[in-house]
């Protein structure tokens, strides 16, 4: 199964030509892959192909053009639309990097669905928006068959720097979403902080300074971690009833500002319900135990 192609001119596929799809292929075209694409809409490969891409006239062609093909689509349900009705045969020794997000039960299932068909599935998490692809600097956990990671790795380093975490095919994707579910939150309330300020005549520059410092929380999480591992919400340095307070304040002063209160209302919500669970005096990592059981 592993390719015996040097990893700087092994050929690639990429089926999926959405922004992280179009950066995926225009990497390793510049790197001097040989690259066949396929999207359902056609005319996102034209600046591919352009570029020297072949564009594959099939599903079939796509898979048979290269041993990895690489799956960047906007779920699990949208690679069974695009691959499902393929020729099994077609699947036959491929290596599907499949970098599409979704829940870790889907990753497995998938793999699974792969293997049927005589494929392998590498699942990737991808740690960085399109612009960092191609940046050493950036990047990707895997999970799936080590010695298929370690056949390929070469070629999947080109987008960026790879990481093997284990053979499950759904723990990549379940630190993906991990991830998701921190970067999504502390970026909106970036936003939230923004149309806050814009109410007083600020602007995001001045809110700028703040949010770096305010979403640096470095320091929080190095001495968190270990208290949570052992168990440990003593209030020696923090206490959720005051931090409930201080969300108090942010909801107010939301409202006084005519923003949005979704936000800080449902953050609220959560640390009352961990002060209500008994958890008044202990430290606001208390909620670990609270999210547990909600």
């Amino acid at each position: 199964m592993p390719s015996t192609a040097p990893a700087t001119t092994a050929p690639v596929t990429v089926i999926g030509l959405g922004p992280m799809g179009r950066a995926m292929a225009g990497t390793y075209l510049d790197r001097g892959h040989p690259v066949t694409v396929l999207n359902r809409t056609a005319s996102r490969a034209d600046a591919l192909v352009a570029r020297g891409a072949r564009r594959a006239g099939s599903v079939e062609e796509a898979l048979t053009a290269s041993e990895l093909v690489v799956l960047s689509l906007t779920d699990y349900e949208a690679v069974y639309a695009v691959l499902g009705g393929a020729d099994p045969a077609a699947f036959a020794g491929r290596v599907l990097v499949n970098l599409t997000s979704d829940t870790p039960g889907k990753a497995r299932e998938a793999a699974a669905w792969a293997a049927a068909r005589g494929a392998t599935q590498l699942t990737g998490g991808v740690l960085t928006p399109p612009q960092g692809i191609g940046d050493p600097g950036s990047s990707t956990l895997y999970s799936g068959p080590r010695e298929v990671f370690d056949a390929h790795r070469g070629t999947l380093e080109v987008l960026t720097a790879a990481e093997h975490r284990g053979e499950d095919p759904g723990l990549a994707a379940l630190l993906y979403q991990l991830n998701m579910a921190m970067f999504w939150p502390a970026l909106t309330s970036y936003w939230h902080a923004v149309a806050m300020a814009d109410a007083h005549g600020l602007k995001a520059a001045d809110v700028l300074p703040l949010a770096v410092g305010a979403l640096d929380v470095t320091r929080f999480l190095e001495f968190y971690t270990p208290r949570v591992d052992a168990g440990d919400h003593t209030g020696d340095v923090d206490r959720l009833a005051m931090g409930a307070a201080s969300v108090a304040h942010v909801l107010a002063t939301a409202e006084d500002s005519g923003a949005d209160t979704t936000l800080p209302a449902a953050l609220l919500d959560v640390f009352r319900r961990g002060v209500a669970a008994g958890h008044g005096a202990d430290s606001a990592s208390s909620l670990v135990e609270v999210l547990k059981r909600p």
